[in-house]
This record gives structure tokens, sequence and C-alpha cells, in this order.
């Protein structure tokens, strides 16, 4: 247990450090330009060394222009006040009614001096700033102007109240009374009356700060985005020229600027692509873990990675139309061949993320390569022809065409030339990446010891060497292993494993026979076995050494890892029973006399649905051959024998095989078996013709 945890602990270790590789390489590749560049480094006030034209016809939104518009419709916005309040125009009109009452009891009194009578009218809070002369004026009206004044004061405080008065605007107010006073009026009262209504005014309408934002951000947003266009060639800044803020955001747009790097961009970069690989691990561990757990997976699929990022940096900057051809969908094939779909689908999302950032965030890239990837990965299935790959391709060209006409068709003007050319790239790229794709395949394959389809269909020829070897040396393990891929593979497909890998396997798994094939019962002749001659220890030796010498054929052979799993665990730890017994005997039957740990196979148990339908078919082929059941319940009863036998010794709990796909498994078993270890005739003689034989014996199996 304790070597267990450690080599898990070993094996995240390894997978942490080509993470992070991943994500440093990815940093560089992401934040530095390596490569030439048609882009020069501009800031703002520098001179431009020459003309610099657009390399491409681009239309786009002037953030800096639009900016500007917005600016101007938000000063067109008029400051708002709240409607004027009615219960302060009331308690205003109150008070002007006050006023205007004690102003005719000062006038009534005739004893006191004029001083004092002006006095007292400046001693109203409202009238302390009257003029003398308005004051002097108003106490020096008849009785029937000041009725006519002090009536027409009221009604221009009420209209003016009514109208509303402006918190901050009472002097433009005071400018508008005149205006108010009736025309009936002499030139005199009206002067007293204006002056009396400005007094007595009071603000009653208030800025209001919530909904003059609200008016403002209105008016920003009815302002139309200002686009600008320029066409291939187009001089964007002339030689010479002062750069403006303008000039660096148009060459910015087409991609002619070359920024300046900065640590905070690095820093930027470090942590998207951390946050990058972050994602890939939480996707593989959720839905592709074996990439995780077989180390070489998961560094093949860093590799790819970073190849394809330093093509992308290589293609994609400061190109009209190479950056078209970049193979992405390559790489969505490559990994979906090798690792599955769904490997496939995360890895286009991160590769054209990457493209958008390397392509200054240009959404009409990321949206091709993205697409083009996904389609990829889910149209490709199981590569085991070449056609499969080039049909994968078609669906990723006409992704790749949809998405460039549905950019084109936002565009006010479309370049008819410019648009077939990326067209053209488009359908280009697909074949290039299904090419390039079919040469990595036959590459990482042996170089990473990855299965794929077309190295298991090269394995599973007849001619391969090791198969001829044992065809030639050990042919009852020929065949046996023929009979034992049929089984495995009708099973297989039931419960939805990898039957090609279950039929190469089973195949190879006893290829380790060939080194002595007539100590095994299948290579030798009735009635003769070797083993009658041999004490029981060096017997069990050569039947567990098979295995052994099945690995060590393996490796000479290059088998894959995953085919020579089925040389190692389709025996798992069982037990060499009729050499156990013997030995036992030769004990005098004292059990505990023989170490039982001799008599069993070494393993590993299986651990892969694969590996446990050729151990189930190899025990259920043997007994089935043993027994020549005559019945059908004979045989279920040999089948049920087989598995039973295994789940009660244990050699199925490495296993992800489910119960439910052992019932499965042990029907497809006795289904296939049926049609070889049925009953069969025997001919009578006959009589009148001439054969060699004058007796026409019973066929082998399957005859």
């Amino acid at each position: 247990m304790a070597t267990l945890l450690r080599e898990r602990r070993w094996a995240w270790v390894r997978l942490t450090l080509i993470a992070l590789l991943l994500a440093t390489l990815s940093t560089f590749l992401l934040a530095f330009p390596f490569f030439p560049s048609g882009r020069l480094a501009l800031e703002e006030g520098d001179v431009a060394p020459r003309d610099i034209r657009a390399p491409r016809r681009i239309t786009y939104q002037s953030s800096i222009l639009t900016a500007e518009q917005q600016r101007l419709a938000e000063a067109t916005v008029e400051q708002v006040y709240t409607a004027p309040d009615a219960d302060i125009a009331r308690q205003q009109l109150e008070r002007t009614q006050q006023v205007l009452d004690y102003l005719t009891s000062v006038r009534a009194d005739t004893l006191a001096s004029p001083s004092q009578r002006r006095a007292w009218v400046r001693a109203v809070p409202e009238l302390g700033q009257l003029p003398v002369g308005v004051a002097d004026g108003l106490l020096a009206l008849s009785e029937e102007s000041w009725g006519r004044v002090q009536s027409e004061t009221f009604d221009v405080v009420a209209q003016a109240m009514r109208r509303g008065v402006r918190d901050g605007f009472l002097e433009q107010t005071w400018r508008e009374i005149p205006s108010l006073v009736g025309l009936d009026l002499s030139a005199e009262e009206a002067a007293i009356t204006a002056a009396l209504a400005q007094w007595l005014l009071v603000p009653n309408s208030f800025y209001d700060e919530a909904a003059t934002q609200a008016a403002r951000e209105q008016a920003r947003n009815a302002v139309d985005a200002v686009l600008m266009s320029y066409e291939t060639g187009e001089i964007i800044v002339r030689e010479g020229q002062r750069i403006t803020p303008l000039h660096l955001e148009a060459l910015r747009m087409t991609g002619l600027q070359q920024p300046r790097t900065r640590w905070s961009d690095v820093v930027t970069y470090a942590f998207l692509a951390l946050c990058g690989v972050f994602v890939l691990m939480l996707y593989l561990a959720r839905f592709q873990a074996d990439v995780l757990q077989e180390m070489r997976k998961f560094f093949l699929l860093a590799l790819l990675l970073a190849l394809f990022l330093l093509l992308a940096r290589l293609m994609v900057p400061d190109r009209v139309t190479l950056r078209y051809l970049f193979p992405a969908s390559a790489l969505a094939m490559l990994v979906t061949a090798t690792m599955g779909p769904s490997v496939g689908v995360i890895v286009s999302a991160l590769i054209g993320f990457a493209a958008a950032m390397i392509g200054d965030q240009s959404l009409e890239l990321a949206a091709y390569v993205t697409f083009g990837g996904l389609v990829a990965a889910i149209m490709l299935g199981r590569v085991d022809r070449v056609t499969k790959l080039f049909r994968a391709a078609l669906f990723v060209a006409v992704a790749q065409v949809a998405v460039l006409l549905g950019f084109d068709l936002l565009l006010e003007r479309v370049n008819l030339i410019d648009l077939a050319l990326r067209l053209l790239m488009a359908i280009v790229n697909a074949g290039v990446s299904a090419s390039f794709a079919l040469g990595l395949l036959f590459l990482v394959g042996p170089l990473f010891d990855i299965i794929t389809a077309f190295r298991l269909i090269d394995l599973s020829r007849p001619n391969h060497p090791l198969l001829q070897r044992l065809l030639r040396e050990a042919p009852g393990t020929y065949h046996h292993s023929l009979m034992v891929a049929s089984l495995a593979e009708q099973a297989a497909e039931s419960i939805g494993a990898d039957a090609l890998l279950t039929r190469v396997g089973a195949y190879y798994h006893d290829v380790g026979k060939v080194a002595r094939p007539y100590f095994f019962v299948e290579n030798q002749i009735e009635g003769v076995n070797p083993h009658e001659r041999l004490d029981p220890t060096t017997s069990v030796e050569i039947i567990v050494g098979h295995v052994r010498d099945g690995m060590e054929l393996a490796r000479r052979y290059r088998l894959p890892a995953r085919v020579r799993a089925f040389i190692s665990e389709h025996h798992g730890t069982k037990r060499a029973s009729f050499q156990y017994e013997r030995a036992v005997e030769l004990a005098g039957g004292d059990a505990s006399r023989v170490h039982e740990a001799d008599f069993r196979h070494k393993g590993p148990k299986p651990r892969s649905k694969e590996t446990t339908l050729v151990m189930l078919a190899d025990g259920c082929e043997a007994i089935a051959r043993s027994r020549r059941p005559t019945t059908p319940e004979a045989l279920a009863e040999a089948v049920n024998t087989i598995f039973e036998h295994a789940i009660r010794s244990g050699q199925l709990d490495e296993s992800p095989i489910r119960m439910s796909e052992l019932v499965r498994v042990k029907e497809s078993f006795i289904a296939t078996l049926k049609g070889v270890f049925h009953p069969r005739l025997i001919y009578p003689q006959l009589i009148g013709e001439t054969h060699s034989n004058a007796e026409i014996a019973p066929t082998p199996a399957g005859g």
C-alpha cells in the first residue's frame, strides 16, 4: 500500500511539472514575439518612419471616435430639475398675502413720518434690499393703484411659482418677471409690482442628479458606433506624420503595431496560461481520466499543444491570408484519434482562444479555429481508415467557410476578391490539416507508445512476423488465440468496450508459448503430455513462464503497452491447479508443505474491460474444448464455472467491468460457443465411392 501511494504521489508530481512546463511555454509563446515581424513599435507623438499601409481590407469600430460622439451627445443634455413643488408654492403665496397685508397697514398709518414708514417696509425680511425709490413709490400710490398692485403682485408670484423657480436660477427668473406683469397697469405700477414679485419668489424646483445622469446615459447609448474602414494598401499614416491616438488605434486593429512587452502583460499571459492548463486538467479528470493516468498521453498532449502554439505564433500575426491556413483542426483530429473526442473538444477551445490572443483578439479568428476543431473532433470517430480523416476534413471545410461568410455578412461592404481568397484558404486548410494529422498519427503512435486504430489494424494482419511465428511454431495456440479473439470481440461489442483492441490483444495473449510450444496442451499430440515426466516445480515454472516469455517477445517485436497488458494480465494471479495438486500429492497430501505462491501466476490482475474479457474468454474456450459439452445446459454450466471462479478468487477486483456487463458477456460467450461446440453427425460408411479413407470421421471443432 505504501508503495502504491508513493507511486501515485510521484505520478501527480510529474503531472504537475508537465502542466507547469506547458503553462510556461504558453506564456512565452503568447507574450513575446520571437519571430520576425512587419510591425512597428510606435507610440503617440512618434514620427512615422515610412508610409504605413493597411495589409488587408478592414472595417472596425473606432472606440476613440465613438467615445467623442458620446461625449458630444452627453454635453447636449441639460440638467434635469424636479417638477415645481406645489406645497412650497402655496406656502409662498400665503407669505405673499401676509406681506401685502402688512404693507397695506404701513400705508394706512398717516401719523408716522415717511422715513419711519420706509424703514417699516424694508423691515420685512424679503424686502430688506428693496430699493428706496421703490419703497417710496409704493407708499405714495393711491389706494386704487395700490389695490391693482396688490392683486397683480399676487397673480405674478402665483404664476411664477406654478411655472417653477429653479434653485440657482433665481436671477434668471427675476429677468422674466416684468414680462408676466399685466399690460393694464401703469409704468409706475408695473415697476413696483415687478420689484415686489421678484423679492417674494423662492425656489421650488431643484436639481435631480439621478435623472440627469440617466438622461446623459440615454444620450450616450443612442449614439451609433463610429466605423472606420481601410482598403488593402490604403495609407494609414504617411511618412513624417505625427502618430495620434487615432493612428495607433488603426495600427492596432490592422495588426501593424508591435506593442512593447511589459511585465504586466507577461503576468497577464501567465495567469491566462495557468487558467487554461488548470481548466484542461480539470476537464480531463472529469471526462477523460485515462489521459492523466497514463503519463505518456498527457506528455504527448502537452507537447502537441506547445507545437501548435508555436505554429500559431508563426502563421497568425501579421499575415493577411496565412492565418487562415493555420491547421488547428489537425490538432483536434490527432488528439481525437489518440485520446478520444472529448479531449479533441477541449483542445479546440483552448487553441481557438490562444489563436485569438495571438491574432490581436480577433473574434473571427477565434470562431474560425474553434469551430473547425470542434467539427473535426465530433465528426472523426474511430480512425480505422484514411478516408475517415478526409471525410472529417470535408465537414471542417464547410464549418470554416460558414464562419467566414457569417462574419462578412456583418459588414456593410464586402470585398469579393478578399473573401474568395480567404474561403479558398479555409478549404485548403481542411485538406492540409487532414494530411498533417495523418502523418503525425504514424509518427506519434510508435514514438509515444500510443494505441491508434492504424497500429491495431497493422498488428491484426496475419502476416505480422510474431503472428507468423505463432502460426508456424505453435499452431494449436494460434488457433486457440483466434477462438479467444472471436469470443472476446463479440463480448466487447455487447458492452461497448474497444472491440478492435480486444481482438488484437487476444491474438497476442499467448505468444509466450512459442518458446516451449509442446508443453501446452493445444500443441500436444493426443496422449503425450511432457508434464507427466516433470516435477511440479519445473512444470509450473514452464506454465507460468509463458507470460514472462510473452512479455520478452512483445518488447522485442515492439508491441504497444496496451497490447502487452493482455499478455501479463490474461491469467491474473490464478493458481496452476494441476501442478499444485500434484505437488500436494507428492508431499503426502500435506498442503502446508507446499508454498502456494510458487504455483500462482505473477499477474497483475486485469485492469481494463478488454483484458478482463480475454481472461474470461481464455478460460471459457479452454473448458469448452476440454469438456466438449453436448447440450446448451452443459455449455452454460461450463461458462458459469469460469465466471464464478474468477469472481470468487478475486481476479476481477481491479477490473472496471460491472456485474450487469458480466451478464451480457456471459450471454455472448454462450451464444458464440454454441456455434462451435454443437452436436455433430457421424456419417455412415460410403459404399461404392473410391476414397482414400473408407469412412469419413467426425470433423474437428466447427465442422
